[in-house]
């Protein structure tokens, strides 16, 4: 940056970082919009950046940066797309390259939607890994025996301060009964479950 401004005449002010920061919206940008403020009262005449994704990948955004350029009377350059705002060809240039810049995010945005649907359909499991206590299973599936309502279980277990699989610190009716039911299905398939048949003597018949 420095030497595009020794290279241009242009007396370096102030430089802006904001690390970590997305370039998809302006808003959380401290930053950049202290420079923007600064621009605005006139400390400075040109915003500078090395690429335009790190200004704004958003059409709206980055269309009101350039309005608010114009209002104030300062502009904006930036490097890797060579575009200056001063021109009226930079001025579309810049809004062209804005708006592929949204549309790639979006793309990428739509892919990842694709694959996680895919996987989905795949069976595949996302987020976090299901896991309940097996004494709270277990005290589940022997209180619904025992004819407790599912209301009762949840109540106890919230008060009790039992977490729920994913660690929460409430219990619903709805929550015990799929505990139940899971249980229940677990059982029933290890009572189902076929016996392996011994091994078998072969007889022999004798010869005289």
């Amino acid at each position: 940056m420095s030497a595009e401004c020794e290279h241009r005449g242009w007396e370096l002010v102030r430089v802006a970082t904001d690390a970590g920061a997305s370039g998809k919206s302006l808003n959380g940008r401290p930053e950049l919009n202290g420079a923007l403020d600064a621009l605005d009262a006139g400390e400075a005449d040109v915003l500078l950046a090395a690429k335009l994704d790190r200004v704004s990948r958003s059409v709206l955004d980055f269309a009101a940066l350039m309005a608010r350029a114009d209002r104030h009377g300062w502009r904006i350059a930036i490097l890797d797309v060579n575009v200056d705002t001063t021109t009226a060809s930079g001025e579309l240039m810049a809004t062209v390259v804005a708006a592929f810049a949204q549309y790639e995010r979006r793309l990428i945005g739509q892919r990842t939607k694709d694959a996680l649907a895919a996987k989905r359909a795949a069976g595949v499991v996302l987020g976090r890994p299901r896991t309940l206590d097996a004494a709270a299973r277990e005290r589940i599936i022997a209180e619904r025996a025992a004819g407790c309502s599912l209301r009762e279980i949840a109540e106890a277990l919230t008060a009790e301060g039992v977490p729920t699989a994913q660690g929460g610190a409430r219990w619903y009716a709805s929550t015990v009964r799929h505990v139940a039911l899971a249980g229940l299905a677990t059982r029933q398939t290890m009572s189902r479950a076929p016996r392996r048949a011994g091994p078998r003597a072969q007889i022999q018949p004798l010869r005289a």
